[in-house]
């Protein structure tokens, strides 16, 4: 079985990729693909991969673990997705001395283990640390940044140290990433290779979050424009997305404000140009596919 992980990160989908997975569990389930609702994992998975921490599986543990998860009949399904992101760790705990998720590499090495006959793939969505660490800090208790950052300078956190972490640990380990400023994008294509579909597959909600960020108008004359231009590439689409926001986009959805001691502007700017370099980084390495716009 193909076993088809999301791991966040925080402050990225929000949920909203699950729920888009949910409402289109039933036309996957007819191609073998089993999407069980969170309710029936988190907190087994967690439970369990403390437990991996401190000895090896036992033999029975990935049955007794997918009887649990699956709605189906484990045995008539080939691929599994779940979606956790508090699967690397809470977000109170998500920096350490300039690395993102310090446990991750770990974390999967033990699901590694529990699911040692199956085939596991990462799926990952990054976000630029100048809004990244703002939002994140936000889901913690902590009452100052600096407690947050564990130690950590921003200017000095990559993504791709964080897949190369992983990659040392667990060698040949599939990973897609997409950036989440692009996600409204190619929401579609991201579940579309959750679920190993083809590009181009309709499914329901393919423009879920194009609809958050662009008016009502825009909206219905984007619609339109798809309905009397059936035949388009999924780039042709993209590039239709781009037009209708720049004159439909709507500002309070796309803009965001920044609130930290001494985040001034040229601050943001250099976090964003690092980010875009590291985004370059992600794209070459091997066993990552970084789904693009």
């Amino acid at each position: 079985m193909k076993i088809v992980i999301h791991a966040g990160a925080h402050a990225t989908d929000e949920d909203r990729l699950l729920k888009c997975l949910l409402r289109n569990a039933d036309d996957f389930r007819k191609q073998g693909t089993s999407i069980p609702g969170p309710g029936k994992y988190r907190q087994l998975i967690s439970g369990a991969l403390n437990a991996l921490s401190k000895g090896p599986p036992a033999d029975q543990a990935r049955d007794i673990v997918l009887d649990a998860i699956c709605n189906d009949d484990p045995d008539k399904i080939n691929r599994l997705i779940l979606s956790h992101e508090n699967l690397f760790s809470v977000p109170k705990i998500a920096l350490a001395s300039d690395r993102f998720y310090p446990r991750s590499e770990d974390r999967i090495a033990s699901l590694r283990r529990l699911f040692r006959q199956d085939e596991l793939e990462l799926f990952l969505a990054i976000r630029n640390p100048a809004t990244w660490v703002p939002a994140v800090f936000e889901k913690t208790p902590h009452e100052d940044v600096s407690a947050f950052l564990n130690g950590s300078d921003p200017a000095y956190l990559r993504w791709s140290e964080l897949i190369e972490r992983i990659h040392a640990v667990n060698p040949g380990l599939p990973i897609t990433v997409w950036c989440n400023e692009d996600s409204p994008l190619i929401w579609g294509e991201i579940v579309r290779a959750m679920a190993g579909l083809p590009s181009g597959r309709k499914i329901s909600g393919a423009f879920d979050l194009l609809a958050q960020i662009m008016s009502d108008e825009g909206m219905k004359r984007f619609r339109s424009y798809l309905a009397s231009h059936p035949v388009m590439t999924e780039k042709q689409k993209r590039r239709v997305m781009i037009a209708f926001l720049d004159k439909f986009a709507l500002d309070d959805a796309v803009e965001e404000e920044l609130d930290l001691p001494g985040w001034d502007d040229d601050y943001v700017d250099v976090l964003t140009e690092l980010y875009e370099q590291d985004v370059d980084v992600i794209a070459n390495m091997s066993n990552v596919t970084l789904i693009l716009p």
